[in-house]
């Protein structure tokens, strides 16, 4: 299953309470890209039948089941890219980041 630093997990929930919700459910995804590689999304939404559901760093996230082998080892971080360019990153199992 995904992992979720700390630091994006704070920042999930900051981005929740300025948008006003009360208990934000986090949508993580996963597909495969016509050339082979990854592509990983993310957004506040509600949990479906057949969806995985769990608490990760005080975030509740709920994964499809077409998604769950991408986003298995997978961590989500928010990192600072360049001074004052901040973003969520999604790092796959055997490559180095997250923290």
């Amino acid at each position: 299953m995904i992992e979720i630093t700390k630091v994006a997990a704070e920042r999930i929930r900051q981005s929740a309470a300025e948008s006003g919700m009360q208990a934000p459910v986090l949508r993580v995804a996963a597909q495969l890209a016509a050339d082979g590689s990854v592509e990983y999304g993310m957004g506040f939404d509600q949990s479906r039948p057949g969806d995985t559901t769990v608490e990760l760093e005080g975030v509740h996230v709920v994964v499809a089941a077409r998604s769950r082998e991408l986003l298995e080892g997978v961590v989500l971080d928010f990192v600072e890219m360049e001074p004052g360019d901040f973003r969520f990153i999604f790092t796959p199992a055997g490559t180095e980041g997250g923290s």
